[in-house]
């Protein structure tokens, strides 16, 4: 817990692509200064240079640390001053004071002056930014990639009769896929030859991102086996659930305070939904959606090759639990499971109930 003196300084600081607008308020909430300042190394240190001439700076409040605020939020932290992650303004707050850079600065500020906002943002300067980097080209590359294979798939249907009952009895999808590559389409003088170049083009795309992948996969095994060489063993997780969790985590996961802190950034923390004589909890709708959607995966897989998992759903099915409830209840233990191999120095070892 940081107290804030009156005579402490908090600057509230609204990103954007070229520049940047802060505000410094005092610790009792007076406006001192407002100030622009360009999206530059040397406009990150005339912002620490300008709030220091008002005081000693207990924090700095910016708004999109993951988005136009990362540079300077890695600068300012380097300088081994204080980063405070601010999210969006209240929209009731907007709709009643407006909207500019200024008031949304100051904004910012006073949240983190009145204690709103105090969440560490992600650092970004170790080996999980570099998996987040070849996360975003993978999965990109793997969404132009069945992309290609429908667009191919697709054209191949209408094609003209005689190309149509040349490939489409192909079964295996690189049987086709290097058949179509192979095609001599020649002069593009009829239909068939238009066709022809079309489904070669989209075979030699497929062929070049699906290379693109196995090389991003390759590397992505290895730092992420580097993270966390244990967890790679646990039943149902892949590298891409790590790398996922990697990625929610950031390369300073010791700003999660606790394993239910971790649970609720992944939206599988238990909700109360009682009312009357019904005493229940629900699944929960918010959190990291990526986080949540790769507990899930885990927990299909050991919902349906997991023996110890599949005794734990017989057990609580019998006390009338219903398949949702169970599968909220395998998110859990996973998310504690996960927790303990990343967040802390020592993983506990999971048991059967909680596998």
């Amino acid at each position: 817990m940081h107290v804030i003196t009156s005579d402490a300084v908090v600057i509230g600081v609204d990103t954007h692509k070229d520049v940047h607008v802060a505000v410094a308020i005092n610790g009792l909430g007076a406006r001192l200064a407002t100030a622009s300042f360009p999206v530059t190394s040397k406009g990150y240190r005339q912002m620490a240079a300008w709030a220091a001439e008002h005081g000693t700076v207990h924090a700095f409040g910016i708004e999109g640390t993951g988005s136009y605020g990362a540079g300077l939020t890695r600068a300012l932290t380097a300088m081994g001053l204080r980063v405070i992650e601010v999210g969006r303004v209240n929209r009731q707050l907007r709709r009643r004071h407006g909207k500019t850079d200024t008031v949304d600065a100051e904004s910012a500020a006073r949240a983190v002056l009145a204690g709103d906002a105090d969440g560490e943002p992600k650092v970004g300067d170790g080996t999980v930014e570099m998996i987040r980097h070849l996360k975003i080209a993978r999965d990109t590359a793997l969404k132009a990639r069945t992309q290609a294979m429908i667009t191919l798939k697709t054209l191949l249907v209408n094609a003209p009769q005689p190309l149509r009952e040349r490939f489409i009895g192909i079964t295996g999808k690189m049987t086709l896929i290097r058949a179509i590559a192979a095609l001599r389409p020649g002069a593009p003088a009829s239909t068939t030859a238009s066709a022809k170049m079309a489904l070669r083009a989209l075979a030699n795309r497929w062929l070049m991102l699906d290379t693109e992948i196995k090389e991003h996969e390759a590397v992505l095994e290895q730092l992420v086996r580097a993270q966390a060489p244990a967890l790679m063993d646990a039943p149902g997780v892949s590298t891409g659930t790590i790398a996922d969790m990697l990625v929610v985590l950031g390369d300073n996961p010791q700003r999660i305070r606790s394993e239910a802190a971790f649970a609720k950034l992944c939206g599988v923390c238990p909700v109360p939904a009682s009312s009357g004589k019904t005493n229940r909890h629900r699944l929960n709708r918010g959190g990291n959606r990526r986080a949540n959607a790769a507990l899930y995966r885990v927990a299909l897989v050991r919902m349906r090759h997991h023996l110890p998992t599949r005794e734990y759903i017989q057990r609580r099915t019998a006390e009338g639990k219903s398949p949702r409830e169970i599968r909220r209840c395998l998110k859990r233990y996973i998310a504690r499971e996960i927790y303990q191999h990343l967040c802390t120095e020592h993983p506990a070892t999971t048991s059967a109930k909680s596998s």
